[in-house]
């Protein structure tokens, strides 16, 4: 298609690049680059400018290895085919990459483009490290809410999109077929039908359990306090100064904690490990539990007849609003080739490389447009974490977050073990996280 280069957008991306001026640099260095913008359809309501990269590019990325690797890999060569862009990719995990950038970044050795773990950004952004998503409007457009709000967060007083989303996880509710049949149980759609059915389940089947989760692991519980009402901070979470974990809404996730404990599992929070729930459902021992797409490979190994749903639904009718995680592609800010990087990011999150990355990786891509793909819609399993997925909160990715597994996890534990009332537990746990916060300022 024909391209235009109009002056509005060379001065839009002058602007963007001096706002994104990596530490040390001038606005001159990184600004002296035009763009240009593809020339739009008559129904497209979305405009996309479309970097020119810079001469000479060379890219680095990292990312994790084995089939993540293969398809960074099978990205590159495509995406060089098309720009004529060398890329040499490092096995750089995207746990240990922005770490590692903190150091290899300023010294011009770190990979150009990143994989990351979305709970990251608020610290990456803070240290520096990460250019802005300049297809922001494209992106909330194109991928799930959870996903474009995982990465993004408050820069300069604004809400502000930095990756490029490749993969959301959360967890959902696995059920045992064999079991649900011989009780004559359709899988549950409540936790009212869950915890009647749990009953029932074990009052015939002596030694075995209706219903797992670990109760005193905050990423686990936080569907229960979401979908009551609960929160972690205010302002979709970039807010601090504003914790909802001891309010109505938490109140009402522990008192369903402390029924599921009474009737349904009165074992200590210490007895209720990954794989004592494994092994039970495994073995057949049990009918429900919360666990996330990394244990279907087991499962499927061991035999059982099992299948995945979407979390039952609570007393107000609400889904558990789960925590989610998104791996994304970030820019380094201190990358020599920003707009080569930007479009590499870009090309690698279309639809169709997120879709050969589900094919290559059986991760599911947080793309609504592959939310109706039929290659995807063939696993039932992962279809239902993709759909639990639609109403999954992404793990807050401020610094402050540092603060609340902990007290969090003390604070549900000691609910757990009847140690604790309620509200008490609660207020003690919220008084703990602004303790540390105060303690960083």
């Amino acid at each position: 298609m024909k391209k235009f280069i109009y002056l509005a957008v060379m001065a839009m991306f002058v602007i963007v690049l001096a706002a994104c001026s990596k530490p040390g640099s001038t606005k001159e260095e990184n600004t002296q680059n035009t763009s240009k913008q593809e020339e739009t359809e008559e129904n497209t309501t979305t405009e996309i400018a479309e970097l020119e990269p810079e001469e000479g590019a060379e890219l680095i990325v990292w990312g994790n290895g084995d089939e993540e690797g293969e398809w960074i890999e099978y990205v590159a060569e495509e995406f060089t085919k098309e720009f004529d862009i060398p890329i040499t990719y490092e096995d750089v995990s995207h746990t240990d990459a922005p770490g590692k950038l903190q150091t290899d970044g300023p010294a011009g050795l770190g990979g150009d483009v990143f994989m990351g773990a979305h709970d990251h950004v608020g610290n990456m952004n803070t240290a520096g490290l990460i250019y802005d998503n300049y297809f922001a409007d494209e992106y909330k457009e194109r991928f799930m809410e959870g996903a474009f709000n995982g990465v993004s967060a408050m820069s300069d007083g604004e809400m502000t999109t930095f990756g490029y989303p490749l993969a959301i996880e959360t967890t959902a509710l696995y059920y045992n077929k064999d079991l649900l049949d011989e009780m004559g149980f359709k899988p549950a759609e409540t936790m009212e039908e869950l915890i009647e059915q749990s009953n029932e389940f074990m009052k015939e089947h002596e030694g075995s359990y209706g219903f797992m989760f670990p109760p005193s692991d905050f990423y686990f519980m936080y569907g229960f306090v979401g979908g009551n009402g609960g929160y972690v901070f205010g302002n979709d979470n970039t807010n601090p100064e504003d914790i909802g974990l001891n309010n109505e809404g938490a109140v009402k996730a522990a008192e369903l904690l402390t029924q599921i404990h009474d009737d349904l599992l009165p074992l200590k929070k210490e007895d209720i490990t990954g794989d004592v729930m494994t092994s039970f459902f495994d073995e057949g021992k049990l009918l429900y539990y919360i666990s996330g797409p990394w244990a279907l490979k087991g499962h499927l190994d061991s035999g059982v007849n099992f299948g995945v749903k979407t979390m039952p639904t609570l007393e107000n009718g609400e889904v558990p609003t789960t925590f989610s995680g998104i791996k994304a592609f970030f820019v380094n800010s201190y990358s020599e080739y920003p707009k080569a990087a930007t479009l590499f990011a870009h090309y690698a999150t279309s639809d169709e490389m997120l879709l050969k990355r589900f094919e290559m990786t059986s991760q599911l891509p947080p793309s609504n447009e592959l939310l109706e793909n039929e290659k995807i819609k063939e696993d039932p399993n992962m279809l239902a974490f993709l759909e639990q997925a639609q109403y999954s909160v992404s793990m807050p990715n401020i610094p402050e977050m540092q603060h609340v597994w902990g007290a969090m996890e003390v604070a549900f534990t000691a609910i757990w073990n009847g140690e604790a009332e309620i509200q008490a537990a609660l207020d003690k746990g919220v008084q703990q996280i602004k303790d540390g916060i105060d303690s960083q300022k």
